[in-house]
């Protein structure tokens, strides 16, 4: 039977609304944090989309060791809680290790599981006992059907706020592609499934000491997985990503993004039948 998860004010999962989680890539600042969730929590408001935060406090894992990560723990965390509680949004972060788990359990709503860390059961398991939701990014090097034991490592925790996410498979060098088979394999597991439509347009390493992107495919990929049955969407959004501190090329531009969610509501409405 399929689990709903709470998240914040809202349940997530199959018969509801497709919900998003967006956001900058990192925090860059306060400022662009907070104009950024504001005009996306206006524009999702508008469209009865359930809307979830997302911005990382740190990227530990970027291409170069003189890349942008982000302010840090502590500071990125008090930003995450004054969009939280200022904007009365549910909010997500990313962590890296189980003291990071820990810490940001406290705070946010969503742990979110990056997928190069996916089959890291001391920090699945640290995640899950923080009581918060925890969304496991399928790795690049798995297939669809073994995300099934990152879900077991969780169930064992007495945890069931579980969310899956699809963010493409490795492809060759710096290439990504995107099986749409594996959102009903996932979704077999009993949890609510999104797809990540930005970091399945990665190039990863593609620009040498940078990952580089085709944000141009975001619209067609997302549509599709639409068609295919997902729960949710994943899209980092900024202002200017030309401009942005990290994933620039694959991001989606604010002013862009109430386009791309009507079409996207509209292929959804008309292949999804809620139950």
């Amino acid at each position: 039977m399929a689990q709903l998860v709470d998240i914040g004010t809202f349940k997530v999962g199959q018969g509801q609304p497709p919900f998003l989680i967006a956001g900058p890539c990192v925090i860059e600042n306060e400022q662009v944090v907070m104009e950024t969730a504001g005009r996306i929590a206006e524009i999702t408001k508008a469209l009865g989309i359930p809307y979830i935060f997302k911005s990382s406090f740190d990227k530990a894992n970027r291409t170069s060791i003189t890349s942008f990560r982000g302010p840090g723990l502590v500071k990125g965390l008090a930003v995450l809680k004054k969009v939280k509680d200022q904007l009365r949004l549910p909010v997500l972060t990313d962590v890296h290790t189980e003291e990071q788990a820990m810490e940001a359990g406290k705070v946010v709503d969503v742990l979110q599981i990056p997928a190069f860390l996916c089959r890291q059961t001391d920090l699945l398991i640290a995640a899950a006992k923080t009581g918060a939701v925890v969304n496991v990014k399928k790795g690049q090097f798995l297939s669809p059907k073994e995300m099934g034991n990152a879900v077991k490592k969780i169930e064992e925790c007495g945890s069931r706020r579980i969310v899956l996410t699809e963010r493409g498979s490795s492809f060759g060098y710096n290439n990504l592609v995107v099986d749409m088979r594996s959102f009903p394999i996932m979704r077999a597991f009993g949890y609510p499934v999104v797809f990540d439509a930005t970091h399945s347009v990665q190039l990863p390493g593609g620009g040498g000491t940078t990952s580089s992107g085709q944000r141009e495919f975001v619209e067609p990929l997302a549509c599709a997985a639409a068609g295919a049955g997902v729960d949710g969407f994943f899209m980092e959004v900024h202002p200017n990503p030309d401009e942005a501190l990290s994933d620039g090329p694959n991001m989606v531009p604010l002013h862009q993004l109430k386009s791309l969610l009507e079409r996207l509501l509209r292929v959804w409405n008309a292949t999804n039948q809620r139950s």
